[in-house]
């Protein structure tokens, strides 16, 4: 994580300086979720302690466990208010209803989380 904050952004958007953390963040709260909820490696008391110290993102978690959600990259994707139109993010569009061939969402750098896909 530090070296993604230290990283240097020359020549990138003002955007994708945030994307290498967004993946990181998303990345630990996967592997915090699989080992609870899939694998059943760790007690619920670690579980909720990783929540608790902010190892895990609560809300996405939460997320995850709701149908159509399973993939989701990051809650700014599914909120109308950040979007044109008060949609949710091209990200959520499944692939084979997409135009464009190669899209990243603005918000996280994800290239699709539709659970379609």
């Amino acid at each position: 994580m530090r070296e993604a904050e230290n990283d240097p952004h020359d020549g990138k958007r003002k955007c994708e300086t945030l994307w290498p953390i967004f993946k990181i963040a998303h990345q630990k709260s996967r592997y915090i979720f699989d080992l609870y909820h899939r694998r059943k490696e760790i007690s619920k008391e670690l579980f909720e302690f990783c929540l608790d110290q902010g190892y895990a993102d609560r809300n996405l978690i939460a997320k995850w466990k709701k149908p159509g959600y399973e993939r989701l990259c990051c809650l700014r994707c599914i909120q109308p208010r950040d979007h044109n139109f008060a949609t949710t993010c091209v990200c959520r569009v499944p692939k084979h209803l997409r135009e464009e061939k190669v899209i990243e969402c603005v918000h996280c750098g994800c290239r699709g989380c539709a659970s379609g896909d």
